[in-house]
């Protein structure tokens, strides 16, 4: 793909390049835990959700989740990654009160997936001529910690361990972006794939994907300068925010002659900046080691092979197929941006909607309609083989393109089928010439003065005589027809 532009912030002594990295830690799919088997549902009551494991009871021994392991294969796989047969987990030794055993259970010597890349675009209506490929380096899975509630009480926190020892992948990109619009490319494109694998459902706001956001500044062609990381960032415009403020802070700090520091730093959405948390840690403070009661990872080429046929077509593949079919590359990239709408009009395709008037109807009607009632593409009044029939009506010709719009309201409204509403209601398309032209004598008897214009050379003026006709007819004439008898009648 082709490199995208470069993303520059000029200070006093010139420009200085962004160099921007991501780990996105994912929460696995899975309805139990990757070492126990309590429950991973979002919004339990505090502590509900916690075994002997999880809280760190002596003699409580781990035990991988198959089903966990088996997403973090398929997403790497999604990514066309590196899959590493024999993987190996390792302790992360920190003291904080929301980590019962006192350590975190992670990958960092030997990952379940190594090196892989994501290709982003930074403009829809061209996707190929605007991309970018990012790397990424690993993905690891490790358990995550529990929660500490600082609100419920005046003097006192408390440690809510529902999420402690939740499944998280950390997928870990190299630093190859270059703008916020590249971060937030990727972290939206990551999440795409994500849901599309459905390994991760992909919620930002109840915390299932959170990004660590590394920013570091350089003069164009330098080594990478000290790079500072804001951590736990929930929204793809969050992200965009850091990779902005945090480069424009660091220039200012180093043209004023200072120096930046290594450390971990969090985002105020409400003032728009980032705030320094504490200073960065190396791997080494955390004195890993294997973890003497978790033998290694050892996957076979029957497991392997299981995860690759259960993958699904995935938005670029599913993008190009779109695009083979005649509908335009920022129809496509729109369509298949999420996951149920890429599902909702591949139902649409497979109830017979041909391919370019079914995503003219579902970007422009379907969609406007949802956005103008506050609704989604899975909560849709209308189904896909609703909406298959009333293209239909249109194709045949039942219907004009007025008329379907007026289908379409009450469909929206009643839930019913295209045929019932066209039958009740009488909205049937006209293609009688005579009644047309009868309507199209009396419209210019009424409006001789435009007539008059209109020969004169003013055929600007051939639209209002269409649309006065269609209006007299109540939107059921065929157009076509009626655009032919007009221009006889106007000869």
């Amino acid at each position: 793909m082709t490199e995208a532009s470069t993303y520059t912030i000029t200070g006093e002594t010139g420009d200085w390049e962004v160099v921007v990295g991501l780990e996105v830690h994912a929460q696995v799919t899975s309805n139990a835990k990757l070492f126990s088997g309590a429950a991973t549902a979002f919004g339990a009551e505090p502590n509900t959700q916690v075994s002997l494991v999880d809280a760190a009871m002596p003699g409580m021994l781990p035990v991988p989740n198959r089903e966990c392991i088996r997403q973090a294969v398929r997403t790497g796989m999604a990514i066309d990654a590196q899959i590493n047969r024999w993987s190996r987990f390792d302790r992360k030794n920190y003291f904080y009160a929301d980590l019962p055993q006192g350590y975190q259970i992670s990958q960092l010597y030997h990952p379940i997936v190594g090196e892989g890349a994501i290709d982003i675009s930074l403009d829809d209506k061209n996707p190929d001529a605007s991309g970018k490929t990012i790397g990424v380096e690993r993905i690891h899975v490790e358990q995550d910690a529990g929660k500490l509630m600082h609100d419920q009480h005046p003097t006192r926190s408390y440690v809510d361990l529902n999420r402690s020892g939740v499944a998280l992948m950390e997928i870990v990109s190299k630093p190859d972006m270059r703008s916020p619009q590249e971060a937030g490319a990727y972290l939206a494109k990551l999440r795409s794939i994500l849901r599309y694998v459905g390994s991760c459902d992909g919620n930002m706001d109840q915390g299932s994907m959170r990004a660590d956001v590394n920013v570091s500044v350089r003069k164009p062609g330098e080594p990478f300068g000290t790079r500072t990381e804001t951590k736990n960032v929930n929204s793809v415009r969050f992200v965009m925010a850091v990779v902005e403020q945090e480069a424009k802070r660091q220039v200012e700090v180093l043209e004023s002659g200072g120096r930046i520091v290594q450390e971990t730093r969090l985002y105020d959405p409400d003032r728009n900046e980032t705030r320094s948390m504490r200073s960065k840690e190396d791997a080494h403070d955390y004195r890993y080691f294997p973890d003497p009661d978790l033998l290694p990872v050892e996957l076979d080429d029957a497991f392997l092979a299981e995860c690759r046929a259960s993958l699904p077509e995935l938005p670029d593949a599913k993008r190009k197929r779109y695009e083979a079919g005649g509908i335009t590359p920022y129809q496509a990239a729109v369509l298949t941006a999420e996951v149920e709408a890429a599902r909702w009009f591949d139902a649409l395709l497979e109830a017979g909607a041909k391919p370019v008037a079914a995503a003219n109807w579902t970007t422009s009607e379907l969609f406007g309609a949802l956005n103008r009632t506050g609704k989604s593409i899975e909560t849709s009044p209308v189904s896909p083989s609703q909406a298959a029939e009333l293209l239909g009506l249109v194709a045949d010709g039942t219907l004009s393109g007025t008329l379907a719009k007026q289908v379409f309201e009450i469909m929206l409204e009643t839930g019913q089928g295209a045929n019932a509403i066209v039958e009740e209601r009488g909205l049937k398309q006209t293609s009688d010439t005579g009644a047309i032209e009868a309507v199209i004598a009396d419209v210019l008897a009424k409006n001789a003065d435009k007539v008059a214009q209109f020969k004169g050379g003013k055929e600007a003026l051939f639209g209002f005589f269409v649309g006065q006709t269609m209006k007299a007819m109540g939107g059921k004439a065929n157009p076509q027809v009626v655009n032919e008898l007009l221009k006889t009648a106007l000869a």
